[in-house]
């Protein structure tokens, strides 16, 4: 993938969002990777497991390049969104490794095939099935990059930590009092908007 052209680019996008994902878990205890902040669940650990689902059956099944990777919550008759959460009895270490496997065969996928290869997607309507590589991987990064936003917020509501990457953060220069005064100022413009409507 260091090769310049159209892969290479999506290839950095694509493992941009892969890495932002995985470091949204590190230093956290295997309850708060799990914890869903939000009332739909959402949860840290989750997003990892449905990325991993995502790129394989994407950049996998869909090429006939299937992974042999056994994902239950993914089977037929399984509980409903079973892939966007990990039981008590799933380590996080089996994920995130589960996660780096489904990397290197979707990074195999789109090496070994040209852009305009045309695979059929299994979970898709019979006759609306196709799509090219450069359509799968495209959405693969726009699923993996929206799942990173949301892992962004997760984390930040967890214990505050924000940032990209551990090297950019990506984020405005500002202490603690910097950045409670500049919500407090937020806080003021919504209400104030508020009271005109």
């Amino acid at each position: 993938m260091t090769a310049p052209g159209p892969k290479a680019d999506l290839h950095f996008y694509l493992q941009s969002a892969r890495d932002a994902l995985l470091w949204k878990l590190e230093g956290l205890s295997e309850y708060d990777v799990r914890r869903p902040p939000t009332p739909t669940g959402t949860n840290l650990l989750g997003l990892v497991k449905h990325a991993a689902g995502v790129e394989l059956g994407y950049l996998g099944d869909t090429f006939g390049r299937p992974s042999g990777e056994p994902l239950p919550w993914l089977a037929e008759g399984a509980e409903a969104n079973a892939d966007m959460w990990a039981t008590a009895d799933e380590p996080r270490e089996r994920i995130v490794e589960l996660y780096r496997r489904a990397w290197a065969h979707a990074d195999a996928t789109i090496d070994a095939l040209a852009l305009d290869t045309v695979g059929r997607v299994p979970w898709w309507p019979d006759g609306r099935d196709e799509v090219t590589l450069h359509h799968a991987v495209v959405r693969v990064v726009a699923d993996t990059q929206r799942h990173a936003g949301h892992a962004d917020i997760l984390r930040e509501l967890l214990d505050g930590s924000v940032g990209m990457r551990k090297d950019n953060t990506s984020m405005a220069p500002g202490d603690p009092t910097w950045w409670e005064n500049h919500r407090a100022r937020l806080e003021r413009a919504a209400l104030e908007a508020g009271r005109r409507t």
